[in-house]
């Protein structure tokens, strides 16, 4: 009974983290030609980890692995990776199906949007106040 448990819990939780590794990737690419990222010296890595955990807050689902979660990081990927696609006024329709409306799909986009802000502000403050504490031991 216990390795019918495990195996019916794996075969949920691999696609799982396929969908979220799938977000996190396409965030890695849009941070990776972001000037601002180059500009202030701040690691792509770093900033994908904040800007996906910033997102997946405001995402549907109450918890990581729930089906409402997962189909929100298919969405999100879908949504990053809309300037790839071969047809964009065709994908762009199937989001606004995927995400109920062209409302909810602003909104989603908005969530991206002020989380990559949010992170920004939170980065250059972080990289702000460790150069303030490196030049104050200097001074000692």
């Amino acid at each position: 009974m216990k390795k019918l448990l495990l195996i019916s819990l794996s075969a949920l939780l691999l696609p799982a983290c396929a969908d979220k590794n799938q977000y996190e990737q396409a965030v890695l690419e849009q941070m990776q030609k972001e000037q601002d990222i180059k500009d202030y010296k701040i690691t792509p890595e770093y900033m994908t980890k904040c800007v996906v955990e910033t997102t997946s807050q405001k995402m549907p689902g109450l918890f990581p692995f729930d089906p409402k979660r997962l189909t929100a990081y298919r969405n999100y990927t879908k949504m990053l990776m809309l300037s790839k696609s071969s047809d964009p006024k065709k994908t762009l329709e199937e989001l606004r199906t995927d995400f109920g409306s062209a409302k909810d799909l602003a909104e989603a986009h908005t969530n991206y949007t002020e989380s990559l802000m949010e992170c920004y502000s939170a980065v250059i403050s972080e990289s702000e106040e460790a150069s303030k504490e490196e030049a104050s031991k200097e001074k000692e």
